[in-house]
């Protein structure tokens, strides 16, 4: 790194040099513009509105105009300043880190040591350690004055510029000044939501996808020249991108939920219903053909199937009767007619009838029933 200025913070009568370094640096793809006709490159000239030359960067001054006047002011002016002759980082007062807005961050800057013996710097950084606070400092630099913040990071020292206040815009927005009702459903949610997006920060952990997809293109195009397919470098159709969808703001914060639980708590109830609906009345599948097999002393091939059925779906499906024993209810009304020409046919006692079709629930057991009574016309 280059040091682009050298001064000394100023702490109380402490005199500490430091080398400024910028903290910062963008990694963005440099493009320039061409003329799309036949790839000129397209630059920009220092012209004169007045004779029409273009005019050389050493020949230019800069001014200021107001009410119709304009005030030209040379390089030597300007640097007659008092301020921006300062090389001085003053301290004027130490803060809480929490009472600083970030908003107010503008660019940071690495501060070195730049004197034999770096115990004066050493003891400013022990000195913010030990208090927990951060030193507003004022400063020039690059002809303004600016408003820093001093903090400690890596233990290195990092000069932080600040926005003067009134170069943040207040925030004034009607629409948030609306009676706006949020449900007490609504703040569950979105707070469990929160909860399952909850990490700790690590930057290298994110990428800057359009800075890697720029390369790819280029590279590509690189490659194949102007017979480049976008659609097959990116696999998705240029320009496409997703539209906003308005839906309900519940439903949302739903699928926002089972996207980040993995789908868990949609399929596992869907999959618990459909299996409760299909296993529960197996248990009471196995009474039914051993009551059916007794009283009525039919061949020993048609009482052996019907346990044999029975038994295959009783024993996975006792805690699915369990779970659903609200269902039954539905299971009687559906038996009531087998009962009853069950009960006309054998003439055995009601009780027995009952029981054994109380216990009947699945679409086998039915036709088990019809072809006992047809045994039994014939005795």
């Amino acid at each position: 790194m280059r040091a682009i200025w050298k001064g000394a913070i100023a702490f109380g009568l402490v005199n500490v040099p430091v080398k400024v370094y910028s903290a910062t640096e963008d990694h963005d793809i440099s493009l320039h513009q061409v003329h799309n006709a036949d790839g000129g490159r397209i630059r920009y000239q220092r012209r004169c509105e007045v004779c029409g030359e273009v005019v050389d960067y050493s020949d230019i001054e800069k001014a200021f105009e107001e009410d119709g006047r304009t005030v030209v002011l040379s390089k030597e002016e300007l640097k007659s300043i008092p301020a921006e002759n300062s090389h001085e980082i003053e301290v004027v007062q130490f803060v809480p880190s929490e009472q600083l807005e970030p908003m107010m961050f503008e660019k940071s800057y690495y501060l070195e040591p730049d004197s034999k013996s770096p115990k004066a710097y050493v003891l400013l950084r022990r000195a913010l350690e030990d208090t927990d606070r951060v030193a507003i400092v004022q400063f020039a630099l690059r002809e303004k004055t600016r408003l820093g913040a001093l903090r400690i990071k890596d233990d290195v020292l990092v000069l932080q510029s600040l926005l003067w206040p009134d170069e943040v815009r207040e925030a004034s927005f009607p629409s948030l000044d609306a009676d706006i009702r949020i449900s007490a459903q609504e703040r569950d949610m979105s707070a469990a939501l929160v909860e399952s997006m909850a990490a700790d920060f690590e930057p290298a952990s994110f990428t800057d996808d359009y800075q890697v997809q720029l390369r790819q293109l280029i590279e590509a195009k690189l490659e194949q020249g102007e017979s480049l397919d976008t659609e097959e470098t990116f696999g998705v159709e240029a320009g496409e991108g997703g539209k906003g969808e308005v839906i309900d703001l519940m439903e949302a914060l739903k699928r926002s939920l089972d996207r980040k639980r993995g789908g868990a708590a949609a399929g596992g109830d869907s999959d618990g219903g459909a299996d409760t609906g299909e296993e529960e009345p197996s248990k009471p599948a196995r009474k039914a053909a051993g009551t059916k097999a007794a009283a009525s002393g039919s061949a020993g091939t048609r009482t052996a199937s019907s346990r044999t059925a029975a038994k295959t779906g009783t024993d996975d499906a006792k805690p699915a009767a369990t779970r659903q024993a609200g269902k039954a209810p539905a299971t009687k009304a559906a038996a009531k007619p087998a009962a009853k020409t069950a009960a006309k046919a054998t003439g055995t006692k009601s009780s027995t009838t009952k029981s054994s079709t109380n216990s009947a629930g699945t679409a086998d057991d039915k036709p088990a029933a019809k072809t006992s009574t047809r045994a039994r016309k014939p005795a």
